[in-house]
């Protein structure tokens, strides 16, 4: 049949990964009604779920973090060698919880907690498929400052550090302490359009493929700590 309609957008393929029954019947009921989805599988541990991922194929796999024979964390870092294709949102019971930041290391696009909204679950998917991080600002801040640590002091910094500009830094630096793209826009009174520009920048010279992982790099460089995320940029920056 022809038409003058545009083609509809392919289903987005989820895999639900859960040690829990009735959260995976739960999240896959929550899922299915949607016609922008397909949930393709589910898994209840990990092992599962990688086996599963290498033969389903599936664009976003939603992963609890704590489970039984391979837990999310290992999952995540499996999945991100044997399928590169398919992006990992990570779930957690916990806010704060050091499992997160090991998943979103491994290789995870994004962290949602299991009380999250039906919306929230859609959205975060959505977004994750984009290929862009799917924690809230501040949320990943807090996570980041209490559990990314560097024993024995600063670890050395990240990859093209010398390579970024003034600017691009101070970006950087206020990405790490919770603002997001808006919000960088009115600090340094440039469009938010160019504050794209600037972060697709900072993360090809540093080698990081998300915001989550450039936050967690400027933790570990010295760029931001514990103490300087409240938003609040260092008392000598420059705006102009």
């Amino acid at each position: 049949m022809t038409g003058t309609g545009t083609t509809p957008a392919p289903r987005i393929r989820v895999l639900i990964v859960d040690d829990q029954p009735l959260v995976r019947r739960g999240l896959s009921l929550i899922l299915s009604p949607d016609p922008s989805f397909e949930v393709v599988g589910e898994a209840e541990n990990g092992a599962q779920a990688v086996a599963l991922a290498r033969r389903l194929l599936p664009d976003v796999v939603v992963m609890d973090i704590r489970m039984p024979v391979l837990d999310g964390v290992g999952a995540t870092g499996e999945l991100a060698a044997a399928v590169p294709g398919c992006r990992v949102l990570a779930l957690s019971t916990f806010d704060v919880d050091e499992y997160v930041v090991g998943a979103l290391r491994a290789g995870a696009y994004g962290f949602l907690p299991k009380d999250s909204s039906p919306e929230d679950l859609s959205a975060a998917i959505r977004t994750v498929h984009a290929g862009e991080a799917v924690v809230a600002p501040r949320l990943l801040t807090r996570l980041i400052s209490t559990y990314v640590r560097a024993p024995g002091g600063a670890r050395p910094a990240p990859t093209g550090l010398g390579e970024l500009t003034p600017r691009e830094v101070e970006v950087w630096h206020l990405m790490a302490t919770g603002l997001d793209n808006t919000a960088i826009s009115r600090a340094l009174d440039i469009s938010l359009s160019t504050v794209k520009n600037y972060i697709t920048s900072i993360f090809d010279k540093l080698a990081v493929r998300d915001r989550a992982q450039a936050v967690i790099a400027a933790y570990e460089s010295g760029l931001v700590t514990a103490r300087t995320t409240a938003g609040d940029p260092p008392g000598d920056r420059q705006t102009g």
